[in-house]
């Protein structure tokens, strides 16, 4: 065969190859596209579905549907805006000593928090959106920067020294200011970089002190107001040595807590955390199978009551609910409570036969510490509220707040508005919001409203982030109508999948009523928290009402010229 032959016949060939691959290809095509057609026609008959649901839904929530407590028109908004400037009118600033301090804390209680937490008791009195947390009728508030010395959002350890020890630090370090870095050790035991607190304060002024949580003692907001640490995880001598660290060399918080100053002068201490106190080699009180934690031997619950008695101190340790409620606090000096073996559990989950509330706690500490006429201050810690917003659960986390809030109103009705400070506030914000447009008297826990994108329902409350995240199923998001939206342990949606839901970093509320409420009436760093309760009290280094310390300063006439004037320190 000549050559340009055979090239015919290649060429013959490869145009009949590529014609059947061509013929191949479409044939594949139209079968895609027949698929695609009837996914399209399926997910058109979805939508189609969802959107007359949805429809029908946003019809059957019209605004004249909702059962209104009052004629809302404008005769009633009106006169609520005129009732509410009177009262604003009649406020007036108490300038007068606080003998008595005491500062409430809602661990991650964001300001949705609270607006959730207050429609939540709105709904179980039937005042629903118009219902007041008990700190709603405070006379002053503010508005609290939460950010450390090294990141915008906080932790509960460097914001626990920003507002107790008035010094911004870096995140997981607690009683220690930006010298001393997470871990570090050996910069923990230089008492140069260690802030004192307002408890230490109110120590000095010869004043009692205490502290109530339902967390662990040694836990972060409580271990503030006492221990100077480098990394919160250090509660025991266990965890130091696990991180490598020499335990002898650095005390842990529960160690500082029952041996340091100021620690080991606090006359209440109520919460849970058991097992950092106890040695390793003990079971614990109440769940028998689980030991101490404490490599050391040491039983720091036998010290403390041991120290208490050499000092001729009229002590008791409890651990039940049922002794707590028995004590004689009229003849108590020293209160220790410990309750739980870890955290203490949620208010929904909790044995009420064994365990105490929050109130309870706060009622009993405040009947310890109000016998000492010089005055006290307390701390007092709704701590659940943020693990609750940890796991995205919501109902656990508004729960908690409605406790927290039951405390407040013990606390205002044992103390004199005449001489007490009281401030609510809380340590950083979480992720959580209330959103869509729920109409009015809609259930918080409930849903919200519905998307017009893909015309399914979503929750009131959703997370930024967190366990509750969920990924699509046949490429649909979940639909939350199928849900139990009141088990307590559900979990809303987040919108990026976290084990253990972060922090925000918005700015967080704060309350105030009593003497010198009136200096939160703005917007603060949050180290500023201390310096105006210290003020108030009279107690610290600084600025005073009493003027009776060395960091007063004094407007003081200087007759250089007609008129000249200047500060000019005195002390």
């Amino acid at each position: 065969m000549k050559p340009y032959g055979l090239l015919l016949l290649l060429g013959a060939v490869f145009a009949t190859a590529l014609a059947l691959q061509t013929q191949g290809k479409a044939g594949n095509a139209n079968v895609r596209n027949n698929n695609n057609n009837k996914i399209r026609a399926g997910e058109e008959e979805f939508h189609k579905s969802r959107k007359q649901t949805y429809r029908k839904v946003k019809k059957g929530s019209s605004y004249t549907r909702v059962p209104f407590i009052d004629k809302e028109d404008q005769d009633f908004w009106n006169s609520n805006a005129q009732l509410e400037l009177q009262n604003q009118l009649k406020i007036f600033q108490q300038k007068r000593q606080a003998k008595n301090v005491i500062l409430f804390l809602g661990d991650g209680m964001s300001t949705a928090t609270v607006t959730a937490t207050r429609i939540l008791k709105g709904q179980r009195s039937g005042r629903w959106e118009r219902e007041l947390m008990e700190w709603d009728t405070f006379p002053h508030s503010a508005q609290i920067k939460t950010y450390t010395t090294d990141s915008q959002v906080a932790d509960s350890a460097a914001s626990a020294t920003a507002y107790l020890c008035g010094v911004k630090g870096n995140l997981g370090t607690i009683g220690v200011d930006v010298n001393v870095n997470k871990e570090n050790c050996s910069a923990q035991q230089d008492s140069t970089f260690h802030t004192d607190s307002i408890a230490k304060w109110f120590q000095d002024a010869g004043k009692s002190t205490g502290l109530v949580t339902t967390m662990r003692v040694t836990h972060a907001t409580p271990a503030g107001a006492y221990a100077h640490i480098a990394d919160r995880e250090w509660e025991d001598d266990h965890e130091i040595a696990s991180d490598g660290h020499d335990a002898g060399g650095c005390d842990d918080i529960a160690e500082q807590l029952i041996l340091n100053e100021p620690g080991r002068n606090f006359k209440v201490i109520l919460g849970g955390g058991r097992r950092v106190f106890l040695p390793s080699t003990e079971s614990d009180v109440e769940e028998k199978f689980r030991k101490g934690y404490r490599q050391d031997g040491k039983n720091l619950i036998n010290t403390w009551l041991n120290n208490k008695q050499r000092q001729g101190s009229r002590a008791s340790y409890v651990w039940n609910k049922a002794d707590l409620l028995a004590l004689d606090t009229a003849n108590t000096d020293y209160l220790l409570g410990l309750f739980a073996y870890s955290h203490m559990d949620y208010l929904v989950e909790r044995d009420t036969s064994m365990d105490p509330s929050l109130p309870e706690m706060t009622k009993a500490a405040i009947e310890v510490l109000q016998k000492d006429n010089n005055g006290f201050f307390l701390l007092v810690e709704g701590g659940l509220i943020d693990h609750g917003h940890h796991g995205n659960k919501a109902i656990k986390a508004l729960t908690e707040t409605l406790e927290m809030d039951e405390a407040v109103q013990v606390a205002k009705r044992m103390t004199n508005a005449a001489d007490t400070l009281i401030v609510v506030t809380a340590d950083h914000s979480h992720t959580m919001t209330i959103n869509g447009y729920p109409t009015r008297h809609t259930d918080i826990l409930g849903l919200g409203d519905y998307s017009d994108d893909d015309y399914m329902p979503f929750t009131t409350i959703l997370y930024g982030n967190g366990p509750g995240y969920r990924p699509s199923i046949n490429g649909h998001r979940p639909d939350p109508s199928e849900d139990n939206l009141h088990d307590v342990n559900y979990r809303q949606a987040g919108a990026v999948p976290i084990n253990s839901a972060a922090h925000a970093g918005e700015d967080v509320g704060l309350w105030a009523s009593g003497p010198f409420s009136h200096l939160f009436t703005g917007v603060y760093e949050q180290n500023y928290i201390p310096h105006a309760l210290a003020y108030a009290a009279c107690v610290g280094k600084g600025l005073t009402f009493c003027g009776n310390n060395g960091g007063r300063r004094s407007f003081n006439r200087i007759n250089r010229s007609r008129g000249a004037r200047r500060w000019t320190p005195l002390g």
